[in-house]
This record gives structure tokens, C-alpha cells and sequence, in this order.
């Protein structure tokens, strides 16, 4: 069901300068990118950002960095007002997150002859494991990796060049993009299954209140039951991810 027009207060909450800024990430290929032709974000994270504006009767400005480290940052400081983020307890000070909408998988790429066949056999002592500084995947490793290195670059492009490389034994990252790595060029491959399920939601800065928390956690439910999320992946040809449950 459609939600009732926002008071003016709680508009003023989300966007106190009249126009909403949307923190968008151009690191994680499934919620953004970069239109080839005319090189404007476009994505299923730019859709919701655009229908939410859209919603409180204000303009929306998208605040665009190229890694998830930079556009959490942006929200936490409000330097943005919503952003589109994993949901991590690493980054729940000053930020308050929705459900999720969508779920990605996290894996693993190694060479084409690399030893390994399972996620289990990553874990071990001598292995090199790249990921992007700051990312979902990054914050659950630390967590979870007890023997192998955790070797932490600017961005899933370093961490994909480190492995070509040989720098690491190992690449973490979204799954479609590790086998779009894969496609794109001969010597490596991706590990079957997935060592994490990455759980993507909107969030806004703690400081907006209850209320303002509550209508954005509303409208990720709307946009998930409306079938809005499911269009936006199809329309933007998005494999790889689902709407959450």
C-alpha cells in the first residue's frame, strides 16, 4: 500500500536543504554504474534513491564515490542523507539501516591451476586473500579468517589486478562481478557457492530520528512487495542478486 505524503517536518529530516542527497556506490556493479553512453549513475540503487525523492516532493543530487568505505562515510557524516549500503555491525554506529531489499553473494576467484576447489580450503596459513578496503566483504573476513592474510586494496579493481598478478592467492568479491572477471579474460577461475550472503539496505544518519527511520524501512518493504526492486534488477539486467524476502 501506498504510504501518506510525509509531513513537512519529516521531509525537512531526510532533506534539510531541500533536496535529498543520495550516497551512491559505483563499487558494487549490482546496486550502480556508469552509463556507457552518456557516463550518469544509473542502477537499481539510483531508482530508489530517484522514487524516494520523489515521494517526499524534493529534488534528489547523487553524491557518487567509486568504494563502499567513501559512501558510508558520506551518510555517517551527513554529508548525504541516504546511501545504499551491506548491512554490517561494523558500520551501525551512526547509521541506521532498513531491512535489506536485495541479496548478493560474496566469493571467491583464484587462478585458473590454483590448488583450491572448495571456500573451506581458503582459510589457511600462506594464503593471501585481496579484497576492497571497507567493503561488506572485507568487514565479514576480518571476522571469519583466522590463518590466511587479508590483504586490503582501493576498490574491487586493485584486489581483481592483485590476483592477476600473482600478489595473492586469492580475490573476495560479489559474485557477479568475480565471473565477469572471469569471462572477461582466460587464468582464473570462480570457487563453487559463496563464503557469505551480502545483505543490501538503505540507511540514513542515526541523527534523523525514529520517525524518519521508520518511513525509509516502510518504503524499502513498499518497494520490495510493489515488485519495484524485481523491475529494477530486470530492467537493468542484473544477474546474481535477489529481492529479499
Amino acid at each position: 500500500m501506498t504510504q501518506p505524503q510525509p509531513s513537512p517536518a519529516l521531509v525537512s529530516a531526510f532533506a534539510p536543504s531541500g533536496t535529498l542527497r543520495a550516497s551512491i556506490n559505483l563499487g558494487n556493479p549490482i546496486l550502480a554504474n556508469k552509463d556507457a553512453a552518456s557516463g550518469e549513475p544509473v542502477g537499481v540503487s539510483i531508482d530508489l534513491a530517484r522514487e524516494f525523492a520523489r515521494r517526499l516532493g524534493v529534488s534528489v543530487e547523487l553524491v557518487v564515490f567509486e568504494k563502499a568505505a567513501a559512501s558510508v562515510d558520506a551518510v555517517k557524516n551527513e554529508k548525504a542523507d541516504i546511501g545504499f549500503f551491506a548491512v554490517d555491525p561494523a558500520r551501525s554506529e551512526g547509521l541506521r539501516f532498513t531491512a535489506p531489499y536485495v541479496l548478493i553473494e560474496g566469493s571467491y576467484l583464484v587462478p585458473e591451476f590454483s590448488a583450491l576447489t572448495d571456500n573451506a580450503q581458503v582459510d589457511a596459513p600462506g594464503h593471501r586473500i585481496s579484497v576492497g578496503s571497507g567493503s561488506a566483504y572485507d568487514l565479514f573476513l576480518t571476522r571469519e579468517i583466522k590463518q590466511a592474510e587479508i590483504v586490503r586494496l582501493q576498490g574491487a579493481g586493485p584486489a581483481l589486478a592483485a590476483l592477476r598478478a600473482g600478489e595473492v592467492e586469492v580475490a573476495a568479491g560479489i559474485r557477479q562481478l568475480l565471473e565477469g572477471e572471469a569471462a572477461r579474460a582466460p587464468g582464473v577461475r570462480v570457487l563453487p557457492g559463496r563464503f557469505m550472503v551480502i545483505q543490501q539496505a538503505m540507511g540514513t544518519p542515526a541523527s534523523r530520528g525514529a520517525e524518519a527511520q521508520a518511513l525509509l524501512a516502510a518504503f524499502v518493504e513498499e518497494m520490495k512487495a510493489s515488485g519495484f526492486v524485481a523491475d529494477a534488477l530486470k530492467r537493468h539486467r542484473i544477474e546474481g542478486a535477489i529481492v529479499a524476502p
